[in-house]
């Protein structure tokens, strides 16, 4: 198309063109509709004759009831089916989110429990001891820091007083 605008009147002209191509469709449609279902009335469906004696009636009820019981069963037969098509489309489903591995995490909340409640929501009724938690900790010495009469390297000196006003050696001593 050229670089040129459709003008409003066009657009309108061809707009009213198309609904009314579309609503020609749609109603063939309805039609072949109305002429498929009266279509399949007649083959499916014969018409009723009903008996005038009561054995005939009998028979004709028996026959019917015969029908219906091999539609349910083909009904049954088709609902397994979509049941079983749709169960293995969820399994899809689960298995495509697995391989792409995108999960939703659940928000966590806190939740503010002491030790002996944990226990207790977990052993139930079988807990009943206290633990006190700091008994297990082990201890830990301070180690005093050994003053070197003998000056060495200055860049020693720097390292020992770097950071956290001097104690930076303590904590390296630790871990």
């Amino acid at each position: 198309m050229s670089d040129k605008k459709m003008t409003s009147s066009r657009r309108h002209h061809l707009k009213s063109l198309v609904l009314s191509i579309a609503k020609g469709i749609m109603e063939k449609e309805a039609t072949q509709l109305v002429v498929d279902r009266q279509a399949y009335l007649t083959e499916n469906c014969p018409a009723l004759s009903l008996p005038s004696s009561t054995a005939e009636l009998q028979e004709l009820c028996k026959k019917l009831h015969q029908q219906i019981d091999k539609v349910d069963e083909e009904r049954y037969d088709l609902n397994a089916k979509v049941e079983k098509a749709n169960k293995e489309i969820e399994d899809l489903k689960i298995k495509v989110v697995d391989l792409i591995g995108k999960f939703k995490k659940p928000a966590l909340r806190k939740v503010r429990m002491s030790a002996d409640q944990m226990l207790q929501a977990l052993l139930g009724s079988k807990h009943k001891v206290s633990l006190d938690l700091r008994a297990n900790l082990k201890q830990v010495k301070k180690e005093v820091k050994e003053d070197v009469g003998d000056v060495g390297d200055w860049r020693k000196n720097v390292e020992d007083k770097a950071g956290m006003g001097g104690r930076k050696k303590m904590f390296e001593g630790e871990a």
